[in-house]
This record gives C-alpha cells, structure tokens and sequence, in this order.
C-alpha cells in the first residue's frame, strides 16, 4: 500500500495506493472543513491548481448538513464533485477547540453544537459510523487532544483512553466495511498518536498503537501551544517507534518553514489551514517571504503576486489589482490569493519530491529557508 521509491537522509518519497488514487508523498492536503476550501475555491480549482488530497472535518459535516445525508447523495466524493483521496479527521480535535461546550467520558465525549447548541455524543463507533456514511479514502482515529500545557498525570490518562478508543475503532471500521450497504467498503483507517511534549508518554504510546498494525500513522496534539523546537523533538522522538513501511503524518502543521523540517524528520502527509486562513486576509506566500497585499506598496504594483509562478492567478493578475479587490471587500480577492497560496504549497511539495528523488533535499532546504528569511517585506 505505501511504497518508498527513495530515501535522502530520513527524508522520504514514496506512493501511497489508495482505492481513490495513488498519492504522491510527502503531501499537503488542502483543507475543506466543510467539504468546500473557504475562500470560494471549487473541487475543479482544486485540480487545476495540483491538489491530491482533500481534507474534510467529521465533526463539522455531522453538525451540517449530516453526513446521513451526504451517505444519501452517494458520500463526499460525489457530494462535492471530487475523485481523487479524501481524508477525513475524526472530530476528536473538537474535544480540544470546544472545550466549554464538551464532557469527556470512558464511551466518549457529550458535546453542545456550536451551530444550534442541540446535544451530541461522539464515541469512536460514531465517529466510525460518521466517517463510513461520509465515504472518505482514508478515516481518522477518535482520540483525545489534550492540551499541552496540561499535568502530566492528565496527560497520560487521556493517552490510554485513546488508545482504548482507537481498538475500538478499528474493530467498527472493519465491521462498517463489510456491510452491503457501506460505500466504501476499503476506507483506510489511520491511528494518531498523543502525550503531550512528554517524550517517554509520546513513545509508549507510538509502541503501542504501532502493534495495530494499521494503514498508517499520525503524530496529533502538536502546533497547539508548544514550540517549534518542542515539535521537532517530540517528531525525533516518536518517529523511530511506528513502522516504516506506513505513512507518517504530522496533523495541523504548519507554515513551509515547518514542513521543510519535518519532511526531513520523516513526515509523509500535512495539513494546515494557514494558506487559505492567509489568504483571506491578503498574505500571500512566495519564495522570498510573505507578502502583505493590504499594504500601500502595493497600490501601483503590475507584477504578479510571484515572478516566474505559473498559478492562474500570477498568469493573469497583478499585486495591484488584488490589493483593489481587496480592499473593496470583492470575494475575487480572497479567492484569488487563496487559491495562489494553496498552489505554492502544493508545488513546494513537488519541488520537496523531486529532491529527494535526486537526493539533494538538505540543499533544496537549505535553498528555500534563505529565501524565505530573505522576505520581500
């Protein structure tokens, strides 16, 4: 299912075979919470601009418009027009963000909708149950997202509980896919891994859930408060201790920065909202730093957002056009931006590919960290 076609240092390019695709790895998904990319980007856009994977959120399709009716319409892939992998998280990060509005249990946790306040209770069957009417390739353990500044002793509670929930979810994913009526019938299920920025807690629970024997891994709870330093540790950490012949990915991270870092700690698969986030507020990333199209510099400015970029809107747009649309309050602003960031993390993923395909990935990180330290601003 995973296969590593070549290695440079840690660094590593492989394929992942999917029923809905192979995915070229290392890979950024590009993040529709609610099967859309905010930023009025389309499934179409998503292709032109060399998107693999979507990632969608449980939590939030389950609330709106109910993944029983998105199991109606033939699942997320046809509900959104998209036919390539689609990843779905499991709503466990909810545990963490709505904090005030859930209660966490031994069978799972009571939440309040954030939409209307109306109960909810996700378990991992129901997360399961949710996921298998979504239809997505690949599925998210239900876990725990503690916090990282929480005790330790916490912390290590919340760890074997995951670790309960995610036997839990491996035995109703396998007895989803069975059932005639499920739509996907070979979804793949990922475990994620917790502790904290504890490392000994980290790996005891890598060993573990490695023992499952799963399609692949996830190191979670990271790029919530720690520091990048912390990060990278906890990713040297626990890297060792799940299999190596599974993909590897570091959930919610992060800027190009952070990918480069990780990637060469052995990362397969990202996803960060922070290029569409960005984007509707007018920063755009290039290859020598971030720009800010709000600024007055930019009122005169001809040039495409990036000399040199082939993304559709470096081909026919100018700064300064986007800086007007931007602060006229034009929806094509954001989109505009939105849709040259996701492209620049996408080629950069190309680009990070190639590297280690020729073996010169230290040099192309080396390469790309001055530029971006250079920074145009």
């Amino acid at each position: 299912m995973f296969k590593i076609l070549n290695k440079d240092g840690n660094a590593k390019r492989g394929e992942f075979h999917t029923v809905h695709g192979v995915i070229q790895t290392p890979v950024f998904m590009n993040v529709g919470t609610a099967a859309a990319i905010k930023g009025a980007v389309s499934s179409v856009d998503l292709k032109e601009i060399g998107c693999q994977v979507e990632l969608s959120n449980t939590y939030h399709l389950h609330v709106r418009p109910g993944d029983d009716v998105v199991k109606e319409l033939g699942g997320l892939h046809k509900f959104m027009n998209w036919d390539r992998p689609i990843l779905t998280d499991s709503g466990g990060f909810q545990v963490f963000s709505l904090a005030e509005l859930r209660k966490i249990k031994e069978e799972g946790v009571h939440f309040h909708s954030h939409v209307d306040g109306r109960k909810i209770f996700m378990g991992p069957e129901e997360s399961m149950q949710i996921q298998s009417n979504l239809a997505s390739t690949i599925a998210m353990a239900f876990d725990e997202c503690p916090s990282s500044v929480a005790e330790k002793s916490y912390i290590r509670e919340s760890v074997n509980r995951t670790t309960r929930w995610l036997e839990r979810c491996k035995k109703e994913m396998a007895r989803l896919n069975s059932l005639d009526d499920t739509i996907n019938k070979e979804q793949l299920l990922f475990g994620i891994n917790q502790g904290g920025v504890y490392d000994d807690i980290r790996i005891e629970h890598a060993k573990q859930i490695a023992d499952l024997d799963l399609p692949g891994y996830a190191i979670g709870g990271l790029a919530v408060g720690e520091t990048h330093e912390e990060m990278y540790r906890i990713i040297e950490a626990v890297e060792p201790h799940l299999p190596k012949d599974k993909p590897l990915y570091l959930m919610g991270v992060g800027t190009p920065a952070n990918i480069l870092e990780a990637v060469e700690r052995g990362v397969d698969f990202f996803d960060c909202v922070y290029p569409s986030r960005n984007g509707r507020h007018g920063h755009v990333y290039t290859n020598n730093g971030k720009l800010n199209l709000m600024n007055e510099k930019f009122k005169l400015d001809d040039r495409p957002i990036e000399e040199g970029c082939q993304c559709p809107v470096c081909r026919d747009y100018s700064r300064a056009y986007i800086r007007h649309l931007l602060k006229a309050k034009e929806m094509l602003g954001m989109r505009l931006c939105v849709l040259h960031n996701l492209y620049f993390y996408n080629k950069m993923m190309e680009e990070i590919r190639d590297a280690i395909e020729n073996n010169n990935f230290q040099e192309y990180k080396k390469n790309k960290l001055a530029g971006f330290e250079a920074g145009e601003e």
